[in-house]
C-alpha cells in the first residue's frame, strides 16, 4: 500500500520486521530553533534563567529523548545507539537558539526519528525554562538535514533526491 514500510497490505500500521536487514553504519542530522525577543535571549545568553543552565539541561534533556525515542513513537525500534551529540548556539540575528543533533549507530534500522525527537525535546526545553519571561516563543523548523546508512542511501537537505 503506497510503499509506506510501516502498514501491511491491509493498510494496518505495524512495526517493520528488520531481522533480516544488513548492519550497516547509520547517521541522522536534525535540526530546529527556537525563536525568542532579544531580552529573552540575552536571560539564556547571560546564565540569568531562574531555573537554571538552559542551554546545558536543554542538550541533556536532547541526548536523553533520543535514548527513550522508541517509547514516544510506538513504531520505533529500540536501538543501541553509539553517539547523540547535541548542540546548541545563540543565534542574535533570530533571536534564538539553535538546535543541532546528530545520532549514529551500526545498526539494521536508522536513527533519523532518534535525532528529531533529540532536536524537538531540547527546543521544548529552552521553552521550558524561560516561558515565564516569554511565552511567544515559537519552535520553528524542525527537519532532518542528512542521513546515511540503509538501503534506502543518503538524503541530504541540500539534495533530498536518492544518493548516485
Amino acid at each position: 500500500m503506497s510503499g509506506l514500510t510501516h502498514l501491511d497490505h491491509k493498510g494496518e500500521a505495524h512495526m517493520v520486521d528488520v531481522g533480516d536487514k544488513a548492519e550497516t553504519q547509520r547517521v541522522a542530522v536534525a535540526e530546529g530553533r527556537v525563536v525568542m525577543q532579544a531580552a529573552t535571549l540575552a536571560i539564556v545568553r547571560d546564565g540569568e534563567a531562574k531555573k537554571g543552565d538552559v542551554l546545558g539541561t536543554a542538550r541533556l534533556a536532547g541526548i536523553m529523548a533520543a535514548k527513550r525515542a522508541h517509547e514516544l513513537i510506538p513504531l520505533c525500534h529500540p536501538l543501541l545507539l553509539s553517539k547523540i551529540a547535541v548542540e546548541l548556539e545563540i543565534d542574535e540575528a533570530l533571536p534564538g537558539v539553535t538546535v543541532r543533533a546528530e545520532v549514529r549507530l551500526t545498526g539494521k534500522t536508522g536513527v533519523e526519528m532518534e535525532a528529531l525527537t533529540a532536536v524537538s525535546v531540547a527546543c521544548l526545553t529552552v521553552y521550558d525554562m524561560v516561558k515565564a519571561v516569554d511565552r511567544a516563543m515559537q519552535i520553528e523548523g524542525v527537519r532532518l538535514v542528512h542521513k546515511s546508512g540503509g538501503k534506502s542511501g543518503a538524503y541530504d537537505l541540500a539534495d533530498p533526491g536518492p544518493a548516485a
